[in-house]
């Protein structure tokens, strides 16, 4: 990605970027100062900074991380993380779950902050009116949303949500050469690819390490990271426009009007779009994925799912490996190699190629 040459334009610096996950724990060396805990309201404040996962934070240092004692150092490291923490299956304690807030709350409240991205690590399988309902409230304040597509490809390609709601931007995950990795769900809601395998992830919530990790959630983070990088550098376009450079400069072997189910628009070239002073976004008002958010998810025979699908599930993150939701259905992966301190901090310039998946498939669009 040039993560080198893109700094020398944007850093991310005036973005700020809600996480809603786990928690976001604002001690780790490359967060301090990174984290706006003070901007989350009280009604949904409760453990925003006690990550109960170590997902979370890591979540926040792949886009602000500074690379501080030899720690994370993010896409963006100039841009803010509002934290907000919600519920999801890897929270056991009851007294926990019941003060903690719902990802909907969680999202309402994001809508309503000055954060201009809302980063989603996580999933379920069931369509949720009330979080459906904070999705549209947030497009209507004007905020760009990523969320993970999951991970269970390998056993069964479920819909999950929120990415599969309109307006919510589902992000692949690919492997360094740029193709879709076997764990990756796939589906008409899946709009854009970004790398999601070899990532460095804090091993859990004590903090003392990196593991190698791997998921959709990762890929999240980086796309999100690589929206407030453009952001920054254009202050004062939308949403859509933010989106829709993203969209254009996507690699991809296709035409641009046939997304694939697998890698969407393509893998996620941010440099491609900072390196163009004169970047023509199109149009402010222009909704870059209107035909997608128009027919909504369909499965893989192109029919809308039933009214009677799934019942809304606890949220999961989406991130593979130990580091996921403690041996939640997301867990993907059959190891987790401890990372070297000292190397951590390099890491992320060095993940996303420039090819594209072979494997493609049209979608019902």
């Amino acid at each position: 990605m040039k993560a080198d040459e893109m700094w020398k334009v944007s850093t991310g610096k005036g973005v700020k970027v809600a996480v809603i996950d786990s928690g976001v724990n604002p001690d780790t060396s490359s967060l301090k100062g990174q984290v706006l805990a003070g901007e989350v309201p009280t009604t949904v404040a409760y453990g925003a900074t006690l990550d109960y996962l170590g997902h979370g934070t890591t979540m926040a240092e792949l886009i602000a991380g500074t690379g501080a004692g030899d720690g994370l150092k993010g896409l963006a490291p100039g841009a803010k993380i509002v934290p907000y923490r919600i519920l999801t299956d890897g929270l056991k304690n009851k007294a926990e779950r019941s003060k903690t807030a719902s990802s909907a709350k969680a999202i309402r409240a994001a809508a309503d902050s000055d954060a201009k991205i809302i980063s989603m690590s996580f999933g379920s399988p069931g369509d949720d009116p009330e979080q459906e309902a904070a999705i549209k409230y947030a497009q209507s304040k004007g905020k760009l949303m990523f969320a993970s597509v999951g991970n269970d490809a390998e056993r069964k390609s479920l819909i999950d949500y929120p990415a599969a709601y309109p307006y919510v931007v589902g992000i692949a995950a690919s492997d360094e050469n740029g193709k879709v990795t076997k764990f990756s769900e796939h589906g008409n809601y899946v709009d854009l690819a970004s790398p999601g395998i070899d990532v460095p992830t804090w091993c859990d919530n004590t903090f003392r390490s990196y593991c190698k990790g791997q998921g959709t959630s990762q890929a999240t983070a980086i796309t999100s990271a690589s929206a407030a990088l453009i952001w920054s550098a254009h202050p004062k376009w939308t949403a859509n426009q933010v989106l829709a450079s993203l969209i254009d400069t996507a690699g991809r072997d296709w035409a641009k009007n046939d997304p694939s189910t697998y890698l969407g628009y393509g893998l996620i070239r941010p440099r491609m779009v900072l390196e163009q002073s004169n970047f023509n976004p199109g149009s402010a008002e222009t909704d870059p994925l209107a035909r997608e958010n128009a027919t909504g998810v369909t499965d893989e025979a192109g029919n809308t799912p039933s009214a009677s699908a799934p019942t809304p599930q606890p949220s999961k993150a989406t991130a593979g490996g130990k580091t996921s939701a403690a041996a939640s259905t997301s867990d993907t992966s059959d190891s987790t190699t401890t990372w070297i301190a000292f190397g951590v901090a390099a890491a992320v310039l060095v993940i996303g190629g420039g090819a594209f998946a072979i494997l493609r498939s049209r979608r019902a669009t």
